[in-house]
């Protein structure tokens, strides 16, 4: 089965897809994640924590991320302060908590790459889209589920 155009991700409250859904305007992808930029190859440096909002319209296009630097270090190290999250998902209109379906797309920030990149190929024979940086891997039968 090839990478269909619109990859759904499902809702999984308490769990990493926790803060996606649908509002007014579309769709939102919202959490925080901790990754390594890209020239720290060798890890020399400590995570960085981030406090993402990715916007996508009603078919899941990519509109808008919203990113925002939360601290640097171990997640059991790091005082992470939800308020920048929090303040993003309260401004959305008419928001609820779902299960969404998104087009891939990139977002280069602060050295790290966010978004949700179609690795189709680099999986052996399979399709795959991997979320960074996450790191949550969609592949068939495409119902919303993923690996970690």
């Amino acid at each position: 089965m090839s990478l269909p155009e619109v990859i759904p991700i499902a809702h999984k409250p308490g769990y990493r897809t926790g803060t996606i859904g649908g509002y007014d305007g579309g769709q939102f992808l919202a959490m925080v994640t901790g990754a390594y930029r890209h020239e720290d190859e060798h890890r020399r440096e400590l995570m960085r924590w981030y406090g993402v909002m990715h916007l996508f319209d009603h078919a899941g296009i990519h509109e808008s991320s919203e990113i925002r630097f939360l601290g640097a270090g171990q997640f059991n190290e790091v005082r992470l302060d939800p308020e920048p999250l929090r303040t993003l998902l309260d401004a959305l209109p008419g928001r609820r908590y779902g299960d969404i379906a998104i087009k891939p797309f990139r977002v280069d920030f602060d050295g790290v790459v966010f978004g949700l990149i179609d690795e189709s190929g680099d999986h052996g024979s399979s399709n795959w889209a991997e979320l960074y940086p996450a790191r949550l891997g969609f592949h068939a039968p495409w119902n919303g589920e993923y690996d970690t």
